[in-house]
């Protein structure tokens, strides 16, 4: 699309009840990023109230009319994904505005590809729209849904504001404070949305702007352990229901001893063969998605779910050729007299899918009306690599999706609403913390990702004898599983930081994933490297995983820029200075201009000596520091205690908890007091 046209979504599928749409942009330095948020509008182009506006802290609809799914990983960077429900949108609303907004006055324009796609609920890509011209913008419109008749359309909009989220959100109706008011008085640059018209009709008329009390502009949210400042009084009482999340101090047990296990709702002792396992996994899985409506949503929304009233069964027995198929589970969600189903499959153990068994699913659901197939194991699933091959036949009508989750994203899921987000009860809470302890169990079988595959000990013996040549396809086997990990590992130290951790994928504009790939396994051939980054909000720099398969260690780190304004001999002492509870073995490089390197030592030795850091030369330019960790990997494909997929978790997860936590959090994700309180 282009900037300004329009199109009816009916036009473009018969399934747009549930849309989905990505807001996606390539950073080339790896660490930009931006806010999305919606705002609904109503017939006079404003909120009706505070509760109208969605962003990061307020991220789902009660209605379930919206929900901010969070990032996910693409080829080039990440894509933030937001699941429209058009059929729960109240009848007051006329139009559904999408934007992102940047911070800390970065713009834009040191963004490339910026784009907005919108898919329908069979997960079939409908539109793109290219937003051109964003450069010096620090708030981008991207497009509105807005209603036409009993139908919606889509515009592509585009328009930008120099005056940042402020500007954005007081331009339909939002009163913030008078502090931040001040900053968006400008008038924001390019088409005008409200003035824009179509070919069905002219724009809603502006009208002067309801009081829609916001405490402050939302600014990026605050990492976990930065003092939060005192806020201001509010104008009126808080009216948002608290969420309900589990207490950080675990409670004294009442048990005599240790040998006393505490009764569970979904126990795992009777489990004894994977069948047992896939049956009792699904079962707890959906019983608990029936009754937490905040857990099924995250799982579904992103699937075309509706949201409404939700029933799950399990064995189901349906019709196939000559004998009758039993897909692991079903799931039915009612709204509006209308149904949707999803079949569910599910592997536990680390057994793979059948394409097979899948296909049957795919066949049954397309005939019967059904609107998807989820697959549900141990494995990731990477983009423009399926897990499993299935046909579909084109030529009928009715589509269907075939989707896949991971137990690990599962496991995220309950982990960010039950220890940082919140729900609504505190039986919700329970529940969640059951399945939690069931997911997590060693006897359920749902760890994830848990094997680097056969061609892992291979490969490995290539490199080491120097026979594994470019193109070996075992080589490429082991760059995806790599990926798998990561990815599994930014789940698992998402949940548990309560923060956005996404892969940083380097490739340029328009890279295929495959040819992504085979370049990666080209290079793993030739210096026998797998290597990854992570960002993760509120850190000064991007964490780098590398696994050197010559001499079988584990290498974490991360630059640090230097600071703007003082001297590089206090820049070293303070650096120390917050690393006092690192470990000892922690190495320290200082980055210098150039391609020469700079002085670099262990912790140890620096703690008494800060000013061994500093470049002999004082006309040097310091332009930051490295701090590096060294470990052993494990030798076993698996996830043993001796695995490489356990000694890759465990690394991540010390060189966070042991070095990064003592750094200064990033100054791009830093906002002053006065935009730090966001609603309820």
């Amino acid at each position: 699309m282009v900037m300004g046209s329009n199109v009816a979504l009916a036009d473009l599928s018969d399934s747009v009840g549930s849309v989905v749409v990505s807001l996606g942009w390539v950073s080339p330095t790896g660490e930009g990023d931006a806010d999305v948020s919606v705002l609904l509008l109503d017939a006079n182009g404003k909120v009706r109230s505070d509760g109208d506006f969605y962003f990061y802290n307020h991220p789902v609809a009660s209605d379930g009319s919206v929900q901010l799914l969070g990032k996910t990983p693409t080829a080039d960077g990440s894509e933030d994904r937001i699941s429209f429900d058009l059929t729960a949108v109240p009848s007051g609303i006329d139009r559904i505005v999408v934007a992102a907004s940047r911070y800390d006055g970065a713009r834009f324009g040191e963004l490339e590809d910026v784009r907005i796609t919108l898919a329908d609920a069979a997960g079939e890509s409908l539109l793109r729209f290219a937003v051109d011209d964003a450069d010096s913008m620090t708030a981008v419109i991207f497009g509105e849904l807005y209603r036409r008749g009993e139908g919606w359309k889509f515009r592509a909009v585009g328009q930008g504001y120099e005056t940042g989220l402020a500007g954005l959100a007081t331009d339909f109706g939002v009163d913030i404070e008078d502090d931040a008011a001040a900053e968006a008085e400008a008038a924001p640059t390019g088409a005008e949305a409200d003035g824009q018209t179509d070919a069905t009709g002219p724009a809603p008329a502006e009208e002067p702007a309801r009081q829609a009390r916001l405490e402050a502009i939302p600014a990026p949210r605050r990492p976990e352990g930065e003092a939060a400042e005192p806020k201001k009084p509010t104008a009126r009482p808080r009216t948002a229901k608290k969420k309900i999340t589990l207490p950080k101090q675990v409670k004294k047990t009442l048990a005599e001893n240790d040998s006393w296990k505490q009764a569970r709702l979904f126990p795992v002792s009777v489990l004894k063969s994977d069948r047992d396992r896939e049956m009792r996994a699904t079962s707890v899985l959906l019983s608990v998605m029936a009754q937490v409506p905040e857990f099924s949503r995250r799982l579904t929304a992103g699937f075309g779910a509706p949201a409404g009233r939700m029933e799950t069964f399990t064995e189901v027995s349906l019709p196939h050729g000559d004998s009758p198929r039993r897909p692991d589970g079903v799931i039915r969600v009612e709204r509006a007299g209308k149904l949707w189903t999803a079949l569910v499959e599910t592997k536990t153990n680390g057994n793979a899918l059948k394409a097979d068994q899948v296909q049957a699913y795919m066949d049954i659901a397309a005939r019967r009306g059904y609107e998807a197939v989820i697959t549900l194991t141990n494995d990731v699933a990477l983009e423009g690599s399926p897990l499993v091959d299935v046909k579909i036949d084109k030529r009928r009508k009715h589509k269907v999706a075939l989707w896949h989750l991971s137990w690990a994203e599962v496991v995220h899921q309950a982990q960010m609403l039950i220890r940082h987000e919140g729900v609504n009860n505190a039986a919700h809470a329970w529940l969640l913390q059951e399945l939690l302890h069931y997911l997590q169990h060693e006897n359920s079988g749902c760890h994830g990702f848990q094997n680097m595959g056969p061609a892992w000990v291979p490969v490995r013996n290539g490199i080491d004898d120097e026979t594994l040549c470019r193109g070996d396809a075992r080589a490429l086997e082991v760059v995806e599983n790599w990926e798998r990990l990561i990815r599994q590992v930014c789940l698992k130290l998402g949940g548990e930081l309560g923060q956005k951790v996404l892969p940083v994928q380097r490739a340029k504009r328009g890279t295929d994933p495959k040819e992504r790939r085979n370049r990666l396994a080209d290079q793993l051939c030739l210096d026998g490297r797998l290597q990854a980054e992570l960002r993760i909000d509120g850190t000064p720099g991007v964490l780098a995983v590398s696994a050197d398969l010559r001499t079988g260690k584990l290498r974490t780190s991360i630059d640090i820029p230097a600071p703007e304004q003082g001297y590089p001999l206090s820049w070293a002492k303070r650096l120390v200075r917050r690393l006092a509870e690192a470990p000892a073995d922690l190495h320290v490089e200082t980055l210098v201009a150039g391609d020469t390197g700079g002085p670099r030592g262990t912790l140890e030795r620096l703690r008494p000596e800060p000013a061994d850091l500093l470049p002999k030369d004082n006309g040097t330019k310091i332009t930051g520091f490295r701090l590096s960790l060294l470990k052993s990997m494990g030798s076993g494909r698996g996830n043993a205690e001796t695995g490489f997929i356990r000694s890759v978790d465990d690394t991540v997860q010390r060189f966070y908890t042991t070095v990064v936590v003592h750094l200064d959090t990033a100054t791009a994700r830093r906002t002053p007091a006065k935009e730090r309180t966001t609603t309820g």
